[in-house]
């Protein structure tokens, strides 16, 4: 999530809604902002569902697995959503899509590898691939503890390098979003100018070094194998595109689908969305002979994805509930307050328009994750269903769904 978010948050809550009788006009917003305990009954509810998606999953050889459903770099209160994670496991091999806070545990809990309860150190060593759609941090903070804890939890067994792909460097700092009409801030300083804008290779170079001291301890002290044996990391190579001139001024140019990564289980193939100013932002289809899943990543509405997503057996998509978002800009809304509403506003896709998204697509269910707020209402994110014919999942932790073709 853009983090736009972050000061979307600062500016909302510290308004005049918290301070002295501005309290009171916030008070009607509270709920949506904070976010209320699920009921008892809700709580049926969710379980019962997961329980039968799990059961039906059981009998699919493609299975979609959601480690995290949590949008954002907030630790939503009201909310036991992990940030945003899933799998993609066909057979016994299990392909990583983003890597939020917790994926490790839930990566652990949802009993993707072998499991041993007296030790606990094994369940990694069926990981063959982790794909990052965009390195905003909600996407990345425990990137590298999978291969930290991994160490220790089975990654060792794998029987080649875990194939990791995510977005190459930028290239080109972005533009200081500025409020319309208001004078134009300072540039802040920049971190690391040598590289302001590294990619997946640079930020994985860059976790080694900052991990030298315990790195260097296991290889020494615990004999553990090198963990760059373990791993390959590859910066996406995005094809030659008519029309893109630089990350500024065109971030998401009209594209077709282009191949990431294929094996005898899955084909990979991505495309550019649009979370601007981030870039390059991608979303991913995987292919098996089962059926298929589509990742959006963190995106507005965008006919790069609709192309990417046609027929797809399974589409994840991203969403956002405007509703939280009007409740930290109670009226009257000034114009500071409107251009980051709009900021905000602009790189997420609402629920009203995550359905059209999926229905232009033709996708057979629509999976909401990466939900913003945590806590949003599940009455909301019902929403999604009036503009699309399909199934419609709302997506919680630990949840698997079947992809495609039933097992013979």
């Amino acid at each position: 999530m853009c983090d736009c978010i972050g000061k979307a948050l600062e500016l909302g809550m510290s308004r005049r809604g918290f301070l002295g009788a501005g309290w009171k006009l916030a008070g009607a917003g509270l709920p949506l902002l904070m976010g209320v305990p699920a009921s008892a009954a809700e709580l049926d509810v969710r379980n019962q569902s997961m329980a039968e998606a799990r059961s039906k999953a059981q009998n699919h050889d493609t299975r979609l697995v959601l480690l995290g459903t949590a949008g954002g770099p907030v630790w939503w209160p009201n909310c036991d959503r992990e940030g945003i994670s899933s799998a993609v496991v066909v057979g016994d091999a299990v392909y990583v899509v983003d890597c939020g806070d917790g994926v490790g545990k839930r990566y652990k809990q949802a009993e993707l590898g072998p499991i041993n309860t007296v030790s606990g150190m094994t369940g990694m060593e069926n990981l063959r691939g982790i794909f990052l759609t965009h390195l905003h941090s909600d996407h990345t903070i425990d990137y590298f503890n999978l291969f930290l804890y991994g160490w220790y939890d089975g990654l060792t067994g794998v029987k080649q390098p875990v194939q990791i792909y995510g977005p190459g460097r930028r290239g080109q700092m972005e533009p200081i979003f500025n409020v319309p009409g208001q004078k134009a801030s300072a540039p802040p300083p920049v971190v690391n100018p040598e590289n302001p804008t590294p990619g997946t290779v640079d930020m994985t170079n860059y976790l080694y070094q900052a991990y030298a001291l315990d790195i260097n301890d296991r290889l020494r002290d615990a004999h553990r194998p090198d963990l760059r044996n373990l791993m390959q990391v590859h910066d996406i190579v995005i094809p030659p595109i008519n029309g893109f001139r630089s990350p500024n001024e065109t971030p998401v140019p009209k594209m077709e689908p282009f191949l990431v990564h294929e094996d005898e289980r899955v084909r990979v193939t991505a495309t550019l969305v649009n979370h601007f100013p981030i870039w390059p932002a991608f979303a991913f289809r995987f292919d098996t002979d089962d059926g298929s899943v589509t990742f959006s990543g963190d995106t507005s509405p965008c006919d790069n994805l609709v192309r990417l997503a046609r027929n797809t057996d399974v589409l994840v998509h991203e969403v956002i509930d405007t509703t939280w978002v009007d409740a930290l800009f109670p009226p009257p809304v000034g114009d500071k307050e409107m251009a980051f509403k709009q900021h905000l506003l602009s790189s997420h896709t609402s629920i009203d328009d995550v359905g059209k998204v999926a229905e232009a697509a033709g996708a057979k269910t629509l999976v909401l994750s990466h939900i913003a707020p945590g806590h949003a209402p599940r009455a909301n994110l019902m929403r999604a269903q009036r503009n699309f014919s399909g199934q419609l999942i709302i997506g919680e932790d630990l949840m698997q769904v079947g992809v495609g073709r039933k097992r013979a």
